[in-house]
């Protein structure tokens, strides 16, 4: 069995190749070929007086690869202000994460893969398949709220399928959005600038993104879009009631997490689990103020990759 890290992640594999491992598997999952299980968590009070411990699991298996995979991360979570979310593992600036591959023609156990870098990879991926299929062919400006991990990585994915010229991305922290700024610029040989506000980000960009680790709405003003823009976020309060309404079409890519609940299930920042502690405990744990993807107005990628449901149609779509 293979003990696979970031560093060695790093070095086999890359964001072109993603794209079109998402793209195969979505493929796969048309033809019957793959299958998955969206993500549970399972919630239990911790030593924090103000955090949780989430354990979170999700599983997909192949048959043209032939492996089954589960991914799985331990996390103490807390939000110190009620408005962000943070998280580690035994100490601040650390995580947890692993993927166990294994084989679906005689149960070997192939791999436990760090899942640092390939999670990463896998979101911002998925990000930019979105982009290829939805956003204008000559969208060329992003705009990013952000500028952590996921904002790297949504960038790298929108590189990856469209020919970028400029990107925007805001943070309210200027230390945070100007380091952004020179990384990408280095590593992508964009033109990146740090913004002063959000409608700065918004304004003029084709492909506006959330990557942001808020539990509030960060962007709800139709008003600054540009039009024909295509609009794109990690969590689903990111964007606002008032945008999500505005858009022409809504897409996201697949059963994020279970649908039909069970007994004590509960919904929470996006995700079903099982959460345990009292009420006071439970307490702890603040919801989202908007989850766009209940109900049924988010259409399935996999139903506009089937031609059941039309893409985009025109250059003026939101």
């Amino acid at each position: 069995m293979l003990l696979i890290n970031n560093q060695e992640v790093e070095q086999l594999f890359d964001m072109k190749s993603c794209i079109e491992a998402l793209e195969t598997g979505y493929e796969d999952l048309l033809k019957g070929d793959a299958v998955y299980r969206p993500r549970l968590d399972v919630w239990m009070p911790c030593e924090r007086p103000d955090g949780y411990f989430r354990w979170g699991t999700m599983e997909g298996a192949s048959r043209k690869i032939g492996v089954f995979a589960i991914r799985m991360k331990s996390d103490i979570v807390y939000w110190p202000d009620g408005k962000t979310e943070e998280k580690y593992c035994m100490r601040p600036g650390t995580w947890c994460g692993l993927i166990m591959v294994f084989s679906v023609r005689n149960g070997e156990p192939l791999a436990i893969v760090n899942d640092g870098l390939l999670q990463h990879m896998r979101v911002g991926g998925c990000a930019g398949l979105g982009a290829r299929y939805l956003a204008r062919s000559d969208a060329s400006v992003v705009g990013m709220f952000g500028a952590g991990g996921m904002a790297r990585s949504y960038l790298e994915g929108f590189h990856e399928v469209r020919k970028l010229k400029k990107v925007k991305v805001y943070s309210p922290t200027k230390a945070h959005r100007e380091a952004y700024a020179a990384e990408m610029s280095a590593k992508l040989g964009l033109s990146v600038e740090a913004v002063e506000t959000p409608e700065a980000a918004v304004r003029g960009s084709h492909i506006v993104a959330a990557c942001t680790d808020s539990t509030r709405v960060v962007f709800d003003e139709p008003e600054w879009l540009e039009e024909g823009s295509h609009i794109t976020c990690v969590r689903a309060c990111e964007i606002g009631p008032k945008v999500v309404k505005r858009c022409d079409l809504s897409v996201k890519l697949g059963r994020n997490t279970v649908e039909t609940m069970d007994e004590g299930m509960v919904r929470l920042h996006g995700n079903v689990g099982y959460v345990a502690g009292q009420a006071e405990e439970r307490a702890r744990i603040p919801n989202p103020e908007v989850d766009n993807y209940r109900g049924g107005f988010f259409k399935y990628f996999m139903d506009l990759k089937a031609g059941k449901i039309p893409g985009r149609t025109n250059s003026r779509q939101i």
